[in-house]
This record gives C-alpha cells, structure tokens and sequence, in this order.
C-alpha cells in the first residue's frame, strides 16, 4: 500500500489539474455555443477511440511493462495540453481543435487507466483492493473539491491560458511520481507455438472470458445499464445547471465542489472500513442511493436542492465504484486482467457513448422547447420542475436518474448478479 500511495499522489495532483481544464473548457464551450449537444459532443469523441481501441489496449497491458505504459498515457496528455494552449494563446483555437485533441487523449487515457487497474493486483493483496480502489475515487472527487472552485474563480482572472499552465505543472508531478515508484510487472506466459495464436483470438479473448463465467457477465450488463442512463445525465448537468443560473461559473463550481466532497466522504469511509463483505450489495445500493438523489437533484431549481442532493449522489459512487472493481479484480487473473479489462471498457464505453450521443438533440431539439413557456410538456411538468432556461434539461436528466434505479432495483431481482 505504501508504494500504491506514493503513486496515487501524484496520480491525485494531475487529476487536479486536468479537472481545472475541463471545467475551464466547459465554459469556454458553453460561453461559444450555448448548445448541449457541443458539449455532449466533446465527452463523445474522447469515447469514440477508447470504445475501437481498448482491446489492442488491453493486449498492450498484459504483454508490455504497465508503467512506462502509464508514463506514456500521462506524457501524451501533457503534450496535447501544451497544443490547445498555444492554440488559444494564438486565438486560433476551435472547437473541432478539442475534439481532436480529446480523442487522441482518449486513446492514451485508456492504456494508461487500464495499466493502472491492472497494477493494482500486483502491487498488493486482495484484502486491500477495495481500499486500493477507493482510493482512485478519493483522488478523482478530492480533484473534484478543489479544481471546480479554484477553476470558477481564477477562470476570470487569468483564463483558461492560465489555468492550462497549472494542469502542465501537474502533469509534472505525476510522471516524475511515477518514475520513482516500482510496480511489478506479471508473468508473461510463454506461447510454444505462437503462430496458432491470430490477432482476432487475442482480441476477442476478453469476451470469451466473461461471457464464460456468467455473473461476470450479468454484472457488465448491469454496468452497462447503469452508465448508459448515467451519461445522458452527464451530459445535461453542467449546461442544465450554467442555463438556469444565467451562466454562472461559480455557482456551477460550488455544486462541483460539493460532488466532490460527497465523494471524498464516501471513498474516506471505503478506505478506513475496507467496503462490505459482500461486495456486489455495495455495488447495488451504491447505485440506488446514486439514482434517488440525482432524481432529488433534476426537481431542484436552487443551491438549497442541488448541493446535499449532489453530495449524496457523489457519496455513493465510492462504494459501487470499488465494490465493482473489487469484484473484477478478485474473479480475474492478474495475468489477463488487462485483456479482459479492457473488453469490459469497451461494453461500457459504447454504453456510455450511446447515451452522450442521443443526450444533446434531446434537450436541444425536443426537451428545451417542450418544456418552454407554452411548450406540450410545459403544463404537466413545469409546476414542479420549471419551465424556461434548463427546464428541459431537467426534465431529461430525472428521467435518465429514474432509469438508474430501476437499474438497481433490477439487479437485487437477478440472481446471477446477486450471486457476484
């Protein structure tokens, strides 16, 4: 755990600084555009490789040493940072300038996130691998705390340049952490007969993997499910918040700040208590207790609402987070965990890619007008929702929150998911 702590560290100082950029993009995007569908578009294409490229990823984990795989992943972030920087510092910069450069990062992102699952059975015992992974989520919501408001405030003084100069400085940090730290590399099986063995059979072994061992599978599918309906919601959130405040930067990141507290609480308590004992209960109720606060969330219209209903919806992600990779890291072998890491990404990711896919013309084109003044949905929902600026997105985003307990729900009913 120490050598895992010493790498989670300087993990956790890029993720700041990533996350300050994002937000910084966020409204640069939504301040050019005003439409849901660029931002939604944005999260797609940094997908869109991931979803083609992670089993050539997943056969890169298991077959080359996973930390100058992870040095590469953090370096081609840096490099991709420094671009969009010159770029706007040379007032060229466009939208389809991010795109690019996000699916690029998309496609180095996904080895080194799939070098770091896979590092972590190899970096200690199972007892620790709920604490191991509630840790990620301590690092990813800590980020969450502290880039949304610094980002909000410093956004207006020294600009997304500024910001940008941070996020490099960080990613700094990281690669000379990991550079420091020794991970141990699995042993790779020897192939007698190497030519039996085609590039399709390699790719394809992932599946074969899970689609052999039936709770594996049932638990993808529920996953699946859950980030489909998820990412519809992810997609709305900023923008449905930045439309019903009048574009107010600070308050969006004040409810940030909150996610990420409630996430830091939830992955704290995961670290000290180590998780429950049956793991796929926690991965259940995490989604529940997930599903019933975004619901809580999408019917709120101020500060008062939004900010316990995020903290309690952010709360829950550190226990069906680690619960879920507990599982796979405990029922997988730690010498093809990156194969079947990465078929698991892959499912999920076109899921997750689906649901940003058809979030944007939803609320741009049918939602928002309907939920207008005068619009045909406006008279059932506006009396408890709203009706003008974000009232649509709303309104969309409760549905697909809806669609996350009824995930939960489901998965209780299904026994090969209960038996996990």
């Amino acid at each position: 755990m120490q050598k895992f702590i010493q790498l989670w560290l300087g993990q956790a100082a890029s993720m700041i600084g990533s996350a300050m950029s994002a937000f910084a993009l966020t409204i640069w995007i939504w301040e050019s555009t005003s439409q849901v569908t660029a931002l939604a578009l944005l999260i797609f294409f940094i997908q869109l490789p991931r979803i083609f490229l992670a089993p050539v990823a997943g056969i890169l984990v298991d077959r080359c040493n996973r930390k100058f795989l992870m040095a590469i992943g953090d370096t081609v972030s840096a490099l991709l940072t420094l671009a969009i920087l010159l770029l706007y510092i040379s007032q060229n910069l466009q939208i389809w300038h991010i795109y690019v450069a996000g699916a690029v990062n998309g496609i180095f992102d996904q080895i080194q996130q799939l070098a770091y699952s896979a590092a972590i059975a190899t970096m200690m015992p199972e007892k620790h691998y709920s604490r191991a992974s509630s840790l990620s989520f301590l690092a990813s919501y800590g980020a969450s705390i502290i880039a949304p408001t610094l980002a909000g405030i410093l956004y207006s003084a020294i600009g997304l340049s500024g910001i940008f100069t941070i996020d490099l400085a960080t990613f700094t940090i990281a690669i000379a952490t990991l550079v420091s730290v020794k991970i141990p590399q699995p042993a790779i099986a020897s192939n007698p007969q190497p030519t039996r063995f085609h590039l399709l059979q390699e790719l394809s072994f992932g599946f074969r993997y899970i689609v052999e061992r039936p709770s594996l599978l049932a638990l993808l599918a529920s996953v699946s499910l859950f980030w489909f309906a998820h990412d519809i919601g992810a997609a709305l959130y900023s923008p449905m918040i930045l439309a019903r405040t009048g574009n107010n930067a600070r308050i969006l990141g004040t409810i940030l700040s909150a996610a990420g507290a409630g996430g830091v609480l939830g992955a704290s308590i995961v670290s000290i208590w180590g998780g429950p004992k049956r793991r796929i209960r926690g991965f259940l109720f995490g989604m529940a207790g997930a599903g019933l606060s975004k619901i809580v969330f999408a019917f709120g219209q101020a500060l008062s609402i939004w900010i316990p209903a995020q903290f309690c919806s952010s709360f829950n992600f550190p226990i069906l987070g680690s619960s879920n990779e507990a599982i796979w890291l405990a029922k997988v072998a730690p010498e093809v965990q990156g194969r079947v890491f990465a078929t698991r990404a892959v499912i999920v990711q076109l899921a997750s890619a689906i649901g940003l896919l058809i979030a944007g013309p939803l609320a741009d084109r049918v939602f928002e007008p309907a939920m207008q003044p005068g619009g045909f949905l406006a008279a059932i929902f506006g009396p408890i929702i709203g009706t003008g600026a974000g009232a649509g997105m709303a309104l969309l985003y409760a549905i697909s929150s809806l669609g996350l307990l009824l995930v939960a729900v489901s998965g209780y009913a299904c026994r090969l998911l209960r038996d996990a």
